[in-house]
């Protein structure tokens, strides 16, 4: 009988492998887990510098593009020339559909959850979310996979595994939400705290410094907007695992039929896939802007937040603001399958103390980036008050 035990080199080699694939696991659950992101910034008034700022730039839909999606995250300052954190934005937000229609989706993923590390040891954050081009993957809906993209992974059985439960899939259930609340003060506590109407009173005039992104958009008559975001990101958490933990993993469509959601799947989880769910929903983009703009504060007053940003709708010239900056489509067709503008939405938000006790001066702007221009689309300054102690 030959002997079937490895050598000393091989078994080397098997462990520094096995050692790398649990330490890359550990480090994404405890990213998911435990960052804030930011880091820890002292608030007005309770010493440190006297005035608070908060840098965030939103991405949206890159659907397979790597050099694009490069050329977008330099001219936005948020890597260096070498592809880098450079800590000069404190989030980066990507509002989903990475996948489909271009050939580097490995390259991008693997890319940003390295960056992630660098950002988070940098005192910031990237915040991922799910499009519904990624659970159309996981469900098993191919229709926009280029062949040439299958073969990046070995295969289409190799690509199977690695949505299920290869380092990608592993990514997938620790980084990526389907939404983000993402506060502008920290007073308001971590990300994705839920809103609380009734903790509004101590902040006054800042209960709602925050930011809503996602891919799709909240319907006003989406049945489970609350409690914002736990309620969504839980369905969204439960669907995910159900579809990477489905046996056997049905056979991709086309050609084969299509598989539709599991048999596991509850009446809500079809519902946060369905048309007015978050990840298909169109009307904030679609509808006439006297009918969204009809809507839009009591779906802002109810999440605790100021603007709603979403990708999914693509529109080729530029970033859309509409009802005054309240909602921005960012979706500009950034891959080389859509042939659109290349760009960025920054927000900046800035508190700076006054003399009297209490009261601040708060701006924010949001700035469109593209390559051979900048572009405000929202630019407001107001003195408020708040207490922060």
């Amino acid at each position: 009988m030959a002997d079937q035990s490895l050598s000393s080199p091989r078994k080397a080699a098997y462990a520094v492998a096995a050692l790398f694939s649990v330490l890359m696991v550990m480090h994404m659950l405890r990213g998911s887990e435990a960052s804030t992101g930011g880091g820890q910034v002292p608030l007005p008034g309770k010493g440190g510098e006297p005035t608070f700022q908060r840098t965030i730039v939103a991405v949206g839909d890159l659907h397979g593009d790597y050099p694009n999606m490069m050329t977008v995250l330099k001219m936005a300052k948020v890597v260096s020339e070498n592809g880098t954190w450079t800590g000069d934005v404190d989030y980066l937000v990507q509002t989903g559909d990475i996948v489909d229609r271009g050939d580097d989706t490995l390259k991008m993923y693997r890319y940003l959850e390295k960056l992630r590390v660098e950002a988070q040891q940098a005192g910031g954050d990237i915040r991922s979310h799910f499009g519904n081009h990624e659970v159309m993957n996981l469900i098993g809906d191919w229709r926009y996979v280029p062949q040439s993209e299958i073969l990046t992974f070995g295969g289409v059985e190799a690509r199977q595994q690695m949505l299920a439960k290869g380092w990608l899939a592993q990514a997938w259930r620790a980084n990526y939400t389907i939404t983000t609340r993402l506060p502008l003060h920290p007073s308001l506590g971590p990300i994705n705290t839920d809103y609380d109407p009734g903790k509004a009173g101590r902040l006054q005039d800042i209960s709602h410094a925050a930011v809503s992104f996602l891919h799709g958009g909240l319907s006003p008559t989406y049945d489970d907007l609350t409690p914002y975001p736990s309620r969504i990101n839980g369905l969204g958490a439960s669907l995910v695992q159900k579809l990477q933990e489905r046996r056997p993993l049905p056979p991709p469509h086309p050609p084969n039929r299509y598989p539709g959601l599991p048999v596991s799947a509850t009446d809500a989880e079809h519902e946060l896939y369905g048309g007015n769910g978050p990840l298909w929903y169109r009307g904030w983009a679609m509808d006439k802007d006297h009918v969204v703009c009809s809507k839009v504060d009591a779906v802002m007053q109810k999440l605790g937040v100021r603007h709603l940003v979403m990708g999914h709708t693509p529109n080729f010239t530029g970033i859309v603001s509409r009802c005054g900056g309240k909602i921005l489509l960012i979706d500009t067709g950034i891959s080389h399958a859509y042939g659109g503008v290349l760009s960025a939405a920054k927000f900046t938000y800035t508190l700076t103390p006054t003399k009297r006790k209490g009261f601040w001066i708060e701006s924010e702007m949001v700035t469109a980036i593209y390559e051979e221009k900048e572009e405000v689309l929202v630019n407001s300054e107001r003195e408020i008050q708040a207490d922060f102690i």
